[in-house]
């Protein structure tokens, strides 16, 4: 199948430095530079569309905007663009959840993936008034899924969990279609609810061996439940013509690393609860070298930000050949972003989407032509 490829909003704040943030540690002085309006956002949506991205992720916590307000926001500024939502199931009730998700379909005519994020950081939960440990939050989950799907079929739904109760919840008017379920987690808890509920499982950016050993597993789980799941991967990207241009960036965004502020950062995320954030932190250490953890894939990111810290770095061919070597493994769908999201959008849009087009990897979602993965030679003509 062709591969899908979604953006990012970043409603934490946009920079041509590295905006970090996120798992409990606040957005650091750089999301000030280019503030999160609905305008700036619009304008990456739109050229995110018009370069061939499917979606758009749209994160959730309290370092960044409301995810659900910003998407209806931004949404009425495109025409074709999906938004992967990113919401937290312990903070709504799942009847809510439900209509809303059933009237965001009706206002874009189908343009509502849902990104279900339990919640790592006790602390940050617990500041939206959820005072479940982390398994209480993914069992809680599983119970909110299983009514959320049911009210999505047309049922009316009686539960009495362990933690959701609902007595004759029904919806008057159900999705067409059905949002998409994506989910993500580590533990192994998580991977039981994904099995059983999502429709995508989202790894973030670890090394081929390491997102190959999680496929395995989550497949195995989903094949013991009788269900067969997509894969996707959440990573940044930086592509440029050359593999040197490419990382003189890297460079270039790893020299604004204030010490301090990594230092701060870094403590802040090894206090964190999340398997998957513990994963990440791994592959980095703290330290600023040997930050290539596999040809191309860059780990810096993760000094500064917590959550996805891993980017593809090199040329257009490169990254093209990364993102193959990942699909090798069963991914197909890939979250993707970079600093500043405008601009990047169109260097990996124009760069190597085009590439993918060629080796019929990938079409564009609204049936654009593609350019061609190189300009054709200037040819003089005579006078």
């Amino acid at each position: 199948m062709p591969l899908t490829f979604h953006w990012f909003l970043p409603t934490n704040g946009d920079s041509r430095h590295v905006v970090g943030g996120g798992h409990g540690t606040p957005a650091t002085a750089s999301g000030r530079d280019r503030p999160p309006t609905v305008a700036y956002l619009s304008q990456i949506a739109r050229a995110a569309e018009e370069v061939g991205f499917a979606g758009a992720l749209t994160p959730t916590g309290a370092w960044c905007e409301d995810a659900w307000l910003t998407t209806a926001m931004v949404a009425q500024h495109t025409e074709r663009l999906k938004f992967l939502v990113a919401f937290r199931p312990g903070l709504i009730s799942p009847t809510l959840a439900a209509q809303m998700a059933a009237t965001f379909q009706r206002q874009t005519g189908g343009r509502l993936l849902l990104n279900v994020v339990t919640g790592g950081e006790d602390k940050e939960q617990r500041a939206f008034g959820d005072f479940l440990d982390k398994d209480g939050r993914y069992r809680r989950t599983g119970e909110f899924l299983h009514v959320v799907r049911g009210l999505w079929e047309g049922r009316t739904v009686d539960l009495l969990g362990e933690h959701i109760r609902v007595e004759d919840a029904a919806l008057a008017r159900v999705p067409g279609p059905v949002p998409e379920v994506y989910f993500g987690g580590s533990s192994p808890i998580a991977g039981e609810i994904a099995a059983r509920h999502s429709d995508v499982y989202l790894t973030w950016g670890e090394p081929p061996s390491q997102v190959a050993e999680k496929i395995a597993r989550i497949r195995s789980l989903a094949e013991a439940q009788g269900r067969t799941l997509r894969f996707g991967i959440r990573l940044h990207v930086i592509t440029r013509d050359t593999a040197e241009q490419a990382w003189a960036e890297a460079d270039r965004l790893l020299d604004g690393f204030d010490p301090d502020t990594v230092a701060s950062v870094q403590a802040g995320l090894a206090r964190s609860e999340s398997e998957g954030q513990q994963r990440m932190l791994a592959l980095h250490g703290g330290r600023r070298d040997r930050l290539e953890i596999h040809p191309n894939l860059w780990a810096g990111i993760g000094l500064v930000r917590g959550g996805a810290g891993t980017a593809l770095v090199g040329s257009h061919d490169e990254v093209a050949e990364r993102i193959k070597e990942y699909h090798a493994l069963g991914i197909d769908e890939f979250i993707l972003s970079g600093y500043p999201h405008l601009e990047e959008a169109y260097w990996f849009g124009e760069g190597v989407l085009p590439r993918l087009a060629v080796q019929g990897l990938w079409r564009h979602p609204g049936g654009k032509e593609t350019a061609s993965a190189a300009p054709a030679p200037f040819v003089p003509v005579a006078s």
